[in-house]
């Protein structure tokens, strides 16, 4: 029989390279917890994934990352110092900050009491009982970029917040990315709250150089527990940033997340949600803003497998120059998930004859007592709303900046927090002002 030889491209080549030259350094070198033999198979086997596979359709990963980076060495203390002085993201919100570096775990403020803060390194040589969450939603298996991180994961924390604990301050996960050669990152975070638990996470992502980042966030919530997540992406010019979430959902536990991409040419964000418990409750929400040649991808499944259970998914997506923007959104009712309520919109805004905007929304129902419905819109402004804003004496600017705030206004106010909600519209202001 004749062995066929796959060809590689030349980032698929890099990657396979520096996997075998940075395996043996890295925490749980082995993968037995990660898994990350089983995923250093498949990059090996599939390679990176193209647009002949068909969640990856719209955003061809093969094609996008012609050169692979190398993975970022552990920064020193004076590269520390000086990537915490460029950190701007929700600066001015008082949060218990947990910082990366370069992908790196720099250091974290006190944990509250009824916190738990402990390196991936440390929960791995103590085989912390919470590492059995590692991987737990079973439908983000197989995703390329999840077993791409777990296959380099470098660094991470694991947070485990007791039961009945309400955590007044938010968490804070801070990202920075700094230094002066490009370079990829794979962190990973496991949260982890115990029956009754509530707590609001940050997550920030920025940086004053093009990287190649690659996150995962696990939450995992026990019954009645309760997570607000709010997160931004504004990486440097040309950065290719992927990012996944993924939640394990209790009964009649509530988790929110809503999502700002406010950087980087090309972005995939990816949510990968497992409604495990009767009644669990599940809010996500996006606003992406892009212009020029920027390319903004957002990927989301949420899957109930149980009755009772409630999804709203809103995302807003304003697109100009000759931007490309995605949305793929999937509700899964399994058969035995009835009285599941599941509801899912998305909307776009093309400002130019040039910007393109991919919708898929996907509803795939097993069971037959349920309320499920999507939605995708994709227009220009409204014009008869335009001219009269400027026949009261705005300047069309200034009119046409009203009418996308009060867009992507609808999707801020899924974050609950007021202080966080506006520090989001502040972000999302400065990002449209790159279409003025």
């Amino acid at each position: 029989m004749t062995e066929i030889t796959p060809i590689r491209t030349q980032a698929e080549t890099q990657l396979l390279g520096y996997l075998r030259e940075q395996r043996p350094g890295l925490p749980d070198g082995d993968g037995s917890v990660i898994g990350r033999a089983v995923a250093a198979a498949r990059l090996e086997r599939d390679g990176l994934p193209n647009r002949r596979v068909e969640e990856w359709k719209y955003t061809d990963l093969r094609a996008l990352l012609r050169e692979a980076a190398a993975p970022a060495a552990r920064p020193s203390e004076s590269e520390i110092a000086a990537a915490r002085a460029r950190a701007r993201l929700f600066a001015d919100v008082a949060a218990v900050r947990i910082d990366f570096v370069n992908g790196h775990l720099a250091g974290h403020d006190a944990a509250p009491e009824g916190v738990a803060v402990i390196g991936l390194a440390q929960a791995l040589a103590e085989a912390h009982p919470a590492l059995s969450n590692l991987n737990r939603v079973t439908v983000a298996a197989g995703n390329a970029a999840y077993d791409l991180n777990r296959a380099f994961l470098s660094d991470g924390v694991v947070v485990h917040v007791a039961a009945g604990r309400e955590v007044a301050a938010p968490l804070h996960l801070r990202f920075v990315n700094h230094g002066t050669a490009s370079f990829a990152t794979a962190p990973r975070v496991l949260v982890v709250l115990d029956k009754g638990a509530a707590l609001t996470v940050i997550e920030s992502h920025e940086g004053d150089i093009a990287v190649q980042p690659n996150s995962v966030v696990e939450f995992v919530l026990d019954d009645d527990a309760r997570v607000e997540h709010v997160r931004v992406n504004a990486e440097a010019a040309q950065t290719l940033a992927l990012s996944t979430v993924t939640a394990a959902v209790g009964a009649r536990a509530a988790f929110r997340s809503v999502n700002l991409h406010a950087g980087a040419a090309v972005v995939r964000h990816q949510l990968f949600i497992a409604c495990e418990g009767e009644d669990a409750r599940v809010t996500l929400g996006g606003v992406t803003v892009i212009a020029g040649g920027d390319h903004a991808d957002t990927t989301l499944v949420v899957d109930h497998a149980v009755p009772g259970g409630e999804s709203r998914e809103l995302f807003k997506t304003v697109v100009g120059g000759e931007a490309r923007g995605v949305f793929q959104g999937k509700i899964i009712v399994r058969p035995d998930a009835q009285k599941t309520d599941g509801r899912m919109m998305s909307a776009a805004l093309l400002l130019s004859p040039d910007a393109t905007m991919n919708n898929k929304p996907e509803l795939e129902i097993w069971a037959d007592d349920v309320q499920c419905a999507h939605g995708a819109t994709c227009g220009e402004l409204d014009a008869e709303l335009l001219f009269y804003l400027m026949a009261r004496g705005l300047p069309r600017e200034e009119a046409q900046a009203l009418l996308l705030q009060a867009f992507i206004g609808e999707a801020l106010e899924l974050v609950t927090d007021d202080a966080l909600r506006a520090a989001m519209n502040s972000l999302a202001v400065e990002r449209l002002a790159i279409l003025a």
